[in-house]
């Protein structure tokens, strides 16, 4: 069964996203997004730490320490980029300005309901952040995740059993094996990178998926 790397992962999310766009890159995989997004293709970057209009990450030396996106990851700043304040960048959120956000996830229900924040792991950020702001406010909401976990159980479930960040919100599902559109209760298989075919991958999700 093929997979895709995580570079690709965030290649594949990429080249989907529209000319003109406004967009939020979630903590973690999402920012890999960034520098994957088509040359002369202008989509607009926003980090809900207070910045708009965000490049590529720098090349190694060229880092500015003051320059960070919401994970403080080093970010450049393309020509007309600008900062404000946070209280300005959650209003952007709230008030429906973006139109795609790509978040990752611990679990994606059939319906869209959205689990991705937990107080566990001491590597994590514990607390949900601005991912409620985001999944609620953004028009489309893309999830980039492995579909499999360690032990083999699919992220991608008929109902969340962790803690839910967003209810009925998520669009799609990028995953290391598919991509998947979620409509109307139904799951559709868009792109099978595995090559398993959708009965197998039915089986892994144990989800009666819908070709597109």
């Amino acid at each position: 069964m093929n997979r895709l790397t995580r570079e690709q992962m965030a290649a594949r999310v990429a080249q989907d996203i529209p000319e003109g766009s406004v967009v939020n890159l979630g903590i973690g995989l999402p920012t890999k997004v960034a520098n994957y997004l088509p040359a002369g293709r202008e989509i607009i970057l926003h980090s809900e730490n207070g910045v708009i209009g965000m490049g590529p990450a720098p090349e190694p030396g060229a880092e500015d320490p003051d320059l960070i996106n919401a994970g403080k990851q080093p970010v450049t700043l393309l020509p007309g980029g600008a900062y404000f304040h946070h209280a300005d960048s959650f209003g952007m959120m709230r008030g429906g300005h973006l139109d795609i956000c790509v978040l990752g996830a611990f679990q994606v229900s059939r319906t869209g309901d959205l689990a991705n924040w937990h107080t566990g792991a001491p590597d994590a950020i514990p607390a949900v952040g601005g991912a409620m702001d985001l999944a609620i406010g953004a028009k489309s909401v893309y999830v980039l995740m492995d579909l499999l976990t360690r032990e083999g159980e699919s992220k991608l479930v008929e109902r969340c059993t962790y803690p839910l960040t967003g209810v009925a919100c998520v669009t799609r599902v990028y995953t290391d094996l598919a991509v998947f559109e979620l409509k109307d209760g139904k799951v559709i298989l868009l792109d099978d990178a595995s090559g398993a075919g959708i009965q197998e991958l039915s089986r892994l999700t144990g989800l009666a998926l819908v070709p597109a």
